[in-house]
């Protein structure tokens, strides 16, 4: 057990410039957080080290206090490439004000490029981002002013379009399990996902870096070899963590680790609101035996609806971070799901996504053009990044995304079948054009992609570049409540009819 060290001596590690690739998911689910706070409590002390780059596939954070956000000090670090932020405010909000280069790329493509270094290929060559703000005719993954190096770029194979991300080099990295026994030999017994950290270990051993592993527990037996996920040959250095919980909200539900499976009946019921219609809305394109991804935000509702109405048992929900089955969880520890039926690595199960394995999937929705566009990454002075959304939305075999009509302020009185406007929101969010491209309605209908767009007051789909009004709420206004707030005017479907009532029951 020689590997052995505590979190600062892990954090004196970390030299000025290197470039750190971090392990975790929203909800301090496998994240390091130990390490990472000590890494913050010696820059604040010594003010070393500075410059680092950060690497991570997914937004790690609580939205409060801990993942990225330890590290979101002026100076500390100097680019950040991320396939979230949504979890990290303080990191968001240093990128907003050009202290940090900013670059967001897909989550899928983030996960399978710890594979590319690992097997030092070129990197990885795909069609995810393609017509979106990733492609670099039109904004290059910079999510800033600071960010001005190219790190994707487009090339032509057999006459098609490809982005290439062209690969990394890792100094360090940042990994985390719930065990590390006699031979270092990393363990997940407790953890609710498995995310990448084997590719993640062996992209930085083939670049000559360090692996770093963050455990609850110390064992002197050798664990069973198939229940290793990190084999220790490819760790360097063991810190151990005694109060690492399984997520930010508690310390380990056997139920979320997969070790269990205990009654749905034991989660609350979604209470009546404008999210839940948009949910209830969206459930009716839902098929049994459908498999299905559900988005962060508005969307996770659809499994709430799914469990209250009986049918969840007939669909197979996923979530990007590898699982499969079960209840996707919401809110801060969206990632994980109750009584899941398998968790496998997240580039495995982007590899699925990729292949075209989705049925559908649903989305959330910041802001719809007129063209058919959704912008789900960047609207004004918030800064989130896109996530798996564009793996996920270029690749599914039919796209709902989920929104409200308005935002900031929207009061909304849902009783008797109907829907009625009290006080309308502040923000439009059907625009003239977004203010980024997460989904290009341009690139769906190139691919012939079936695209449904779902608010609390109204249904869209798009029709050869334009939307097409489809279905609106009972109880609402044509002109007053929908076609006033938007800056475009809709072609309004020859078919156009009422939401149906159940849904605001």
């Amino acid at each position: 057990m020689a590997k052995i060290i505590s979190a600062e001596q892990a954090a004196e590690l970390i030299a000025s410039n290197q470039t750190v690739a971090i392990l975790g998911s929203g909800g301090g689910i496998c994240e390091p957080t130990c390490i990472l706070k000590k890494i913050e409590e010696r820059y604040l002390r010594d003010g070393a080290p500075t410059g680092l780059t950060l690497y991570h596939a997914n937004g790690i954070g609580d939205k409060e206090s801990i993942g990225t956000d330890c590290l979101a000090h002026e100076g500390l670090v100097k680019r950040d490439i991320a396939g979230h932020w949504s979890m990290a405010p303080k990191m968001a909000r240093l990128a907003l004000e050009e202290k940090v280069e900013a670059y967001n790329f897909p989550q899928g493509v983030m996960s399978q490029m710890y594979r590319a270094v690992a097997a030092r290929t070129p990197g990885v060559i795909t069609k995810t981002g393609l017509h979106t703000y990733i492609d670099p005719r039109v904004e290059g993954g910079k999510m800033n002013r600071s960010a001005t190096e190219d790190l994707v770029r487009v090339i032509q194979l057999d006459g098609e379009e490809w982005l290439w991300y062209p690969a990394y080099k890792f100094d360090v990295g940042l990994v985390r399990g719930t065990t590390a026994d006699c031979r270092g030999n990393i363990t997940y017994e407790e953890e609710a996902a498995v995310l990448d950290g084997i590719s993640l270990a062996q992209a930085v051993r083939s670049s000559g870096g360090i692996v770093i592993a963050q455990v609850k527990y110390l064992s002197q037996e050798s664990a069973k070899a198939k229940d290793v996920v990190i084999p220790g040959i490819y760790i360097d250095y063991i810190v151990v963590d005694s109060e690492q919980k399984q997520t930010c909200e508690r310390v380990y539900d056997p139920a979320l680790a997969g070790n269990i499976r205990t009654p749905y009946a034991a989660l609350p019921a979604m209470p009546m609101s404008p999210r839940k219609v948009v949910a209830r809305r969206a459930a009716k394109e839902l098929k049994p035996g459908a498999v299905v991804n559900l988005g962060v935000g508005m969307p996770d509702g659809i499994a709430s609806v799914a469990r209250e109405d009986g049918y969840i048992d007939d669909l197979t929900f996923t979530v990007e971070q590898g699982i499969i089955g079960g209840m996707p969880m919401g809110g801060v520890i969206f990632g994980v799901s109750h009584n899941a039926d398998a968790i496998i690595d997240q580039s495995l199960q982007f590899n699925f996504y990729d292949g075209g394995g989705l049925d559908v999937c649903f989305l959330g929705m910041a802001q719809l053009d007129q063209q058919g566009n959704v912008n789900a990454s960047k609207t004004g002075a918030l800064l989130s990044g896109c996530g798996g959304a564009i793996n996920i939305s270029q690749n599914a075999k039919k796209v709902v995304f989920c929104g409200t009509f308005t935002a900031k302020g929207c009061r909304e009185e849902i009783a008797g079948g109907s829907l009625k406007i009290l006080q309308e929101g502040q923000i439009r969010k059907l625009v003239g054009a977004v203010d980024q491209i997460t989904f290009s309605g341009r690139y769906a209908a190139s691919i012939k992609q079936p695209v449904l767009y779902v608010t609390e007051r109204a249904v869209f789909r798009p029709d050869d570049g334009q939307v097409v009004l489809t279905e609106v709420a009972p109880g609402v206004d044509l002109e007053r409540d929908i076609l006033a707030h938007m800056d475009f005017v809709p072609v309004i479907s020859e078919e156009l009819k009422l939401m149906d009532a159940d849904i605001f029951a």
